[in-house]
């Protein structure tokens, strides 16, 4: 069993409030985050923000599954490369509601509906997209370039 460690403090008030987020590999440390960061300004200039590290996470985990999946089938991509968008719902309570990944790939030997299928199958059975799931709907679209 492993287990992964992230911390963050917060200190104020939730519109004037700032915090700071850590992991405990040291990539994330005391990285800003605010109401502003997650709800205001998309710059990414004055830190990050919880869903914008769970669209990261999201996209790492669901590139490295399906070279997971096309390496079981014998094929190695040269290069996958995957964009995650985070839908969160601003009315009312908020709320994520959904997460489309789209991926382009570079491998060697591989036709465009084997791509496609290893991608939907990632899609579906990534750790992120697992514990998504079912609450957050995950689309995906893939691209398969020569």
């Amino acid at each position: 069993m492993l287990k992964r460690r992230g911390s963050a403090v917060w200190k104020g008030g939730l519109q004037d409030g700032t915090g700071v987020i850590s992991s405990f590999s040291g990539v994330l440390d005391n990285t800003p985050y605010s109401f502003k960061t997650r709800l205001v300004s998309e710059d990414g200039k004055a830190g990050t923000n919880p869903e914008e590290l769970l669209a990261a996470a999201h996209a790492g985990c669901y590139g490295m599954a399906v070279s997971a999946t096309m390496g079981q089938a014998g094929f190695t991509p040269d290069e996958l490369s995957v964009n995650a968008t985070l839908t969160l719902e601003t009315e009312g309570m908020l709320k994520v509601t959904a997460v489309d990944l789209q991926i382009t790939g570079k491998v060697p030997g591989m036709s465009k509906e084997q791509f496609e299928e290893f991608a939907a199958d990632a899609a579906k059975n990534c750790i992120i997209s697992q514990a998504l799931h079912p609450d957050i709907k995950v689309t995906k679209t893939a691209t398969l370039e020569a």
